[in-house]
């Protein structure tokens, strides 16, 4: 076992009942969970594949796989179930939707989906007064809480368009039942419908799953807890690990209240406190602790260091936001001359995707290498969700938005009119449009050439279908895009040759990721198409919010992409009353959530921490008076030191000039430097 704190070995060693670790920002709680894992493996005698680890993030997932790879040989580690509750829930889902009512060939919506979806339900006069994003937010969040379709249309809602979502919810709930297909929150919902529904099934997982363990506790909503408590059951063979001061994301369904509702539903439940942190100084905890101290805790903890004191917290004004960039930028570019530091050494934080603009502007004029969170996924590219769709459909036939979007990619000249009385026939006999397309009675309803080309369509469709079931998956892919010409159409529809090369890149490039999926596929259980597509859009779905393997660059993120990174040097910019806290926040009643924002971002500082405010900044086109942050108010005296502009002596200016001098030497110097100077990932 790896070198352990007093209170690290107490949570690893407990194996009496539920555990719940508290574990403060940096305090080694991946380290505890991966040696738990081979404590119950080696010292008890629990078989790996009886053992289930979850999280929230790909990152986190592959993490702590590794970490437990470098403490167990691969012998013992057979079986062992590491992965995001969604790929669980996926899994479950794969093996036992039948009981549900699905098919095998599930296939995945992610939010482009179902905003698509959900805008030929809405009413179109009502999509003119909210946005659908809206209306999809509230769905998901009756989702996580568990509230069906019906339980929704009988609610009161406070709402005034509450009961017109709640109607959409039911028809949108119909329609993707009719498609076999789950959006992100269903892979949790239904497996937990079905657990409370079969008792047979929940007894089958509750002995697959012998031991859980569950990372970010604090994050779960209602229907990842109550997965938690229905694998479980009354065994109590359970740890998970969390900080309820790190609890940020109640917009999308977290409840940090489940750390408490453990207390009631596990009567013996133990709790472990890690307080130990092994990241930052005593000067910047001592800051985090006095912030935090303002919120209500049913837990209570105090983080502390054994690093030393460290430096003073900076907090920097400027006259407005475009000063506010100029000045921190200067004052980065100065500490980094004075310290020999690399730029990937250094985070500028901020509440709103925004505000990185000013910032990007002034890296850019200063020739600093930056990475900006938050960029395109690759699964974005219309190519790639062309692709993608077409493999959708090899899947799953009765995949109408795959469907609808291939149809005339290539143009197959089925007009917008056809595939209307298409759509208009299926729904009234209640099947999908592939299955609509070889019905006799279309011919009521579309003429002859119309009919044959939709059915010259599906029947292409049904034999590579077939082709990729039976033969070689890959070969039947590029059977797929030569077929229909894809490279061809790209350079038909693009503005140039090397455009079209660009986009045919991410083609070749997604075919490349499939073949090694199939390759990686344990071999003896042969996996299907279905199943790689499955695969590959919970990850990206997943992937699109984990996106943080930065270059040697400054990093540009929202403090809720910093969650559970650390940097040696960090800047949380725009510190201002609703800025941070948030103006919506402060509307809601949501303060407390705004503050274990900024501890967030506070603990992600190893050595040194920098604030910024503005004394005016644009909003709506008007410069608006700011005020100082609370929080900036909430932090001990002795934690920080105003570094107002007007008070810089002569050195401190004449230092920020040596190292404006010193970037600009290093711009002009030999060939082999500049080729490292311009980055913007995105």
């Amino acid at each position: 076992m790896l070198k352990l704190n007093s209170r690290q070995r107490e949570a690893v060693r407990y194996i009496d009942g539920p555990l719940l670790v508290l574990a403060g920002a940096g305090s080694g709680k991946t380290r505890v969970i991966t040696q738990k894992i081979a404590y119950l493996i080696e010292q008890c005698n629990i078989q790996a594949n009886k053992i289930a680890a979850v999280t929230f993030t790909n990152k986190a997932a592959k993490e702590m796989k590794a970490r437990v790879s470098g403490v167990l040989d691969k012998k013992q580690t057979k079986g062992l179930k590491v992965s995001t509750f969604h790929t669980l829930g996926l899994n479950i889902l794969r093996k036992e939707g039948y009981h549900l009512g699905y098919k095998k060939q599930l296939s995945i919506y992610d939010a482009q989906d179902s905003q698509t979806l959900l805008k030929q339900l809405a009413p179109k006069n009502m999509l003119k007064e909210i946005a659908v994003e809206k209306v999809q937010q509230q769905i998901s969040l009756w989702k996580n809480a568990l509230v069906t379709p019906d339980t929704a249309l009988t609610t009161d809602h406070e709402n005034p368009h509450g009961h017109s979502i709640a109607k959409i919810y039911a028809e949108y709930a119909r329609y993707m039942k009719a498609y076999n297909a789950l959006d992100f929150d269903d892979l949790i919902r239904l497996p937990v419908k079905l657990f409370m529904e079969n008792r047979e099934v929940l007894d089958k997982w509750q002995n697959r799953i012998q031991y859980l363990l569950v990372d970010e506790y604090q994050d779960t909503n209602a229907t990842q807890y109550a997965m938690v408590k229905l694998l479980v059951g009354a065994r109590g063979a359970l740890t998970v690990v969390g900080d309820d001061d790190q609890s940020v994301y109640a917009w999308r369904g977290a409840n940090p209240e489940n750390m408490a509702q453990l207390q009631i539903d596990f009567a013996n439940l133990k709790l472990i406190k890690l307080e130990q942190n092994y990241r930052s100084t005593t000067c910047i905890l001592k800051a985090a602790n006095g912030l935090i101290d303002n919120n209500p805790h049913v837990f209570t903890k105090k983080l502390w260091s054994d690093t030393g004191f460290g430096e003073l917290i900076n907090v920097v004004d400027a006259r407005d936001e475009e000063h506010e960039a100029e000045r921190v930028v200067s004052n980065l570019l100065n500490h980094k001359f004075q310290n020999r530091t690399e730029c990937g050494d250094y985070a500028i934080l901020y509440r709103g995707n925004f505000q990185s603009r000013l910032f990007e502007r002034c890296l850019r004029e200063h020739q600093i290498p930056y990475y900006l969170t938050g960029g395109t996924s690759f699964f974005s590219y219309t190519e790639v969700k062309d692709i993608m769709a077409y493999l959708r459909l090899l899947a799953n036939d009765d995949d109408d938005q795959a469907f609808l979007r291939v149809i005339n990619t290539p143009r197959r000249e089925i007009g917008p009119s056809t595939l209307e009385k298409l759509a208009i026939y299926a729904t009234q006999r209640d099947v999908s449009l592939c299955e609509a397309s070889y019905e006799l009675g279309l011919e009521t309803v579309l003429p002859e050439r119309q009919i044959k080309r939709l059915r010259r369509f599906v029947e292409w469709l049904a034999l590579m279908s077939d082709r990729a079931k039976r033969g070689d998956i890959m070969q039947a892919i590029r059977d797929l895009i030569d077929d229909i010409s894809y490279k061809t159409w790209l350079e038909d529809i693009c503005r140039d040759q090397a455009s079209a090369e660009r986009k045919m890149e991410n083609v070749t490039e997604l075919v490349s990721w499939i073949n090694r999926l199939v390759d990686k596929a344990d071999h003896e259980n042969e996996v299907s198409l279905s199943e790689l597509i499955q695969q590959m859009t919970v990850m990206d779905i997943l992937d699109r919010e984990d996106n943080t393997d930065t270059p040697n660059s400054v990093n540009l993120m929202t403090l809720h992409s910093a969650k559970g990174l650390e940097f040696p040097h960090v800047y949380i910019v725009g510190m201002e009353e609703n800025l941070l806290p948030h103006y919506v926040s402060l509307e809601e009643d949501n303060i407390e959530e705004e503050r274990r924002l900024a501890y967030v971002g506070i603990t992600r500082a190893q050595k040194t921490l920098t604030f910024s405010c503005a004394a005016k900044r644009k909003r709506g086109g008007e410069m608006i008076e700011c005020e100082p942050s609370r929080f900036l108010a909430e932090l001990p005296e002795d934690t920080i030191v105003w570094n107002k502009l007007q008070h810089q002596n002569p050195e401190q200016r004449q230092q920020l000039g040596r190292a404006h001098l010193n970037n600009l030497r290093g711009l002009l110097g030999d060939s082999s430097d500049k080729k490292q100077l311009p980055v913007n990932e995105n």
